[in-house]
């Protein structure tokens, strides 16, 4: 295998043991996205200078034998995450000359783990959409099949990743924004509790359902990019201070004797039958691994995608609201006056997707209409919450399809708002709860498009949502294919 094909753990054993160096990782990666990044546009900057120079620091880390746990291995980073000096643009026309003076905390914590940063990734337009088509940068592509979605809006870190051009990535879930795209491409994907990573440095959409989280080609890689990201932060207000586990000390543990809930409102009509069937094996195979597999009832989801499309767009028009031409990105030129400045700014700058967002939920947010949009949908969301904390008194998880379809073909969905939004329908809840989920490989279809299943644990388990992830993985019996590119 090329060193591009590799996991984190399998390169760190080679690195330290002398076996490689991590500027050969990093050449046998840019040469891999040399190959492959004119057709699937996996990202919006790229760093390969500073990556080369990165790779020879790691390399004199470790023949000091001072490796850390990433050292020498390139990650790529969601366009939404800012980097100091290197811009991050969001996707948009509005931040494309944006570049940060700071790092977030998420990337401090990759730099201080030693990893090397190979680029920017592309995504929906300030995370809004699922299939990573709003990009004022262009359309990403699924390297499964070139003309299809990869899902989104994270859908450049997910390409990166199954496509071999880095080896792990960040995105943000904001409603499935990890987890789809992850189950779309074929790579393991987690959205962490809200409050377990620190969203300082995140451009906000929705700031009440952010949360960044990784991709990685295994359950292993995911557990240790969770560890190097999570953590209390003091500058971020939802930080939360809890214990972080070794999310690695799980991998063996099992999951016998387990009960595993199966929520039938995630079994819906419109679902596609080979989704199901992959996801029925599934439950076999976790019930061949010791565990119960038991009905249980979220009997609000009927409501999550109302409730998302509310409390979502109403939180994006607020935090949207500072893009004004005046202190930073994108400007207008020649305007009469400062009121044609701030218009034309917000008309040229944002895309179509976005601007329906503003719109949406500066409508939901006004007088006269707060009470009966915003405030209900918080009131009903705090029902889809007990749901959760309800059924996990009698499982130890929750087990679901991840995206009711496979990746649709590009602009299939795009003059269909609703049928777009409705590829989030198993994936919103969680951002709804709080609750951290992940994303695994679950088989393909007939056609060779990968499935996605998806494990949900109450706030703060991950480590419970590790232990079956992996069990799953390793006895799970699905050939391990790569995209043929």
């Amino acid at each position: 295998m090329e060193l591009h094909q590799l996991t984190i753990h399998e390169l760190q054993k080679k690195l330290r043991g002398g076996d490689t160096t991590s500027v050969d990782v990093v050449e046998s990666v840019i040469r891999r996205i040399d190959a492959v990044e004119d057709r699937i546009h996996s990202y919006i900057t790229l760093m390969k200078d500073s990556a080369r120079e990165e790779a020879r620091r790691a390399d004199e880390e470790i023949r000091k034998g001072n490796a850390r746990p990433l050292t020498g291995i390139p990650i790529a980073v969601k366009d939404l995450i800012c980097t100091k000096g290197i811009r991050t643009t969001c996707g948009s026309k509005i931040l494309s000359n944006f570049i940060p003076p700071y790092d977030a905390t998420v990337v401090e914590k990759l730099r201080d783990a030693g990893a090397v940063f190979i680029g920017k990734t592309n995504m929906d337009e300030f995370a809004m959409g699922s299939s990573t088509e709003t990009s004022h940068f262009g359309v990403t592509r699924n390297p499964w099949d070139l003309d299809r979605i990869p899902g989104g809006s994270s859908g450049g870190s997910a390409t990166a990743v199954a496509a071999d051009e880095c080896i792990a990535s960040l995105g943000s879930d904001t409603g499935g924004s990890i987890r789809q795209p992850a189950a779309l491409c074929d790579v393991v994907g987690m959205k962490p509790t809200y409050g377990r990573v620190s969203r300082y440095g995140l451009v906000a959409f929705a700031s009440s359902l952010d949360q960044i989280g990784p991709f990685t080609k295994d359950v292993e890689d995911c557990a240790i990019l969770l560890n190097v990201i999570s953590g209390y932060d003091p500058r971020e207000s939802t930080s939360v201070q809890v214990e972080v586990p070794d999310f690695t000390s799980f991998l063996s543990e099992g999951i016998e004797g387990w009960t595993v809930g199966i929520p039938k409102e995630y079994f819906i009509e419109g679902i596609d039958p080979e989704v199901e069937a992959a996801v029925r094996k599934a439950i076999g195979v976790i019930e061949g691994l010791g565990a119960r597999c038991v009905d249980v009832s979220l009997p609000h989801t009927e409501y999550c995608l109302a409730v998302y499309y509310i409390i979502a767009p109403a939180e994006a028009s607020s935090n949207l609201a500072r893009y004004d031409g005046v202190k930073y990105g994108y400007r207008s030129k020649d305007c009469r006056d400062l009121m044609e400045m701030y218009k034309r700014t917000r008309s040229e700058g944002f895309g179509m997707e976005v601007k329906r967002r503003i719109m949406l939920g500066t409508y939901a947010l006004s007088s006269g209409y707060y009470d009966a949009y915003y405030k209900k949908a918080s009131q009903v969301r705090a029902l889809i919450k007990r749901d959760f904390d309800e059924a996990f008194q009698s499982c130890d998880v929750i087990m679901t399809p991840t995206s009711p379809t496979p990746a649709f073909r590009i602009g299939e969905k795009m003059d269909d708002p609703l049928q777009m939004y409705l590829s989030d329908i198993f994936t919103i809840s969680t951002n709804l709860a709080g609750i951290p989920g992940v994303s695994v490989p679950c088989g393909y279809t007939a056609g060779g498009l990968p499935i996605g299943l998806q494990f949900l644990a109450a706030h703060f388990a991950e480590e419970k949502l590790i232990r079956i992830a992996s069990a799953y993985e390793k006895h799970s019996k699905i050939e391990k294919r790569r995209p043929n590119l």
